[in-house]
């Protein structure tokens, strides 16, 4: 039975016994509320596991707000990518006890009160220019409840850098990889796991990098195996497919351990 049919199924035997109103039970199975400019998805946990991501840019910073406020009705856990500092403090003042990650431009949930798992995620970066993105990753993995490991700065230019940390990221279970330039620090770390690996190209790199199109086409060509390409700059994408990879491992622990 998934998680979508266990709360339904809740649902339903606390109306039979008269523990939980029609009306009640009716607005729990709501899945989503349009407000207007904007129809939230209240479902999207059940379906993917974790609720909706509010993307920031374009946004205006009373839409985000009010997207916010919908999500807390529902008591989910908050996580906007790509929001500049104005717009961040102007939620902060509705909702101080988020909070505003400015290098990554990201709003979350506090980090600290959410439980993290067993397993671990690397996020290894190649150079300083690409922390926004690195965090970006690290911060959304977080926010899913995934415990992580930052190895940074550790590009194939000073290739010396990463073996001194190569025992922290195998002992992981997946590794993101975040590199600007020809992004070959994703094909090494491929090369030297036992674990996927996703690949972020960033938009880092003189001329001939075409804001991150040489880097993702040189991940892409990768010729080391169990590596897997994100779009350019897209460190919400790497760290939320490995939050879901950690999340599948951690349920088949459950699982095992339930069976014994």
């Amino acid at each position: 039975m998934t998680e979508n049919e266990k709360t339904i199924e809740a649902l339903l035997t606390a109306v039979q016994s008269n523990t939980l109103s029609v009306a009640s039970a009716m607005k729990q199975l709501k899945q989503y509320n349009d407000i207007g400019f904007a129809k939230v998805d209240l479902h999207r946990k059940h379906r993917q596991g974790f609720p909706e991501v509010i993307f920031g840019e374009g946004k205006t910073a009373q839409q985000i707000t009010d997207i916010i406020q919908t999500l807390l009705s529902n008591k989910e856990i908050i996580l906007v990518t790509r929001i500049d500092a104005d717009k961040a403090n102007h939620v902060l003042n509705h909702y101080p006890r988020l909070e505003y990650y400015e290098q990554a431009k990201v709003l979350t949930t506090p980090i600290a009160s959410i439980p993290k798992s067993t397993y671990k995620a690397a996020i290894i970066c190649a150079g300083t220019s690409d922390l926004p993105i690195a965090e970006e990753a690290a911060l959304t993995a977080q926010v899913m409840g995934t415990e992580i490991e930052r190895v940074y700065d550790v590009g194939v230019s000073g290739i010396h850098r990463l073996f001194d940390h190569i025992e922290t990221i195998r002992n992981c279970k997946v590794s993101i990889v975040i590199a600007g330039m020809e992004g070959a620090l994703s094909s090494v770390i491929s090369g030297l796991v036992d674990h996927p690996v996703y690949a972020v190209p960033t938009s880092i790199g003189y001329g001939a990098n075409l804001n991150g199109i040489t880097t993702l086409l040189a991940m892409i060509n990768s010729c080391a195996p169990g590596t897997s390409v994100l779009n350019i700059d897209n460190g919400f994408g790497g760290g939320y497919n490995a939050a879901m990879l950690i999340h599948m491992l951690e349920q088949e622990q459950q699982t095992e351990e339930s069976l014994w």
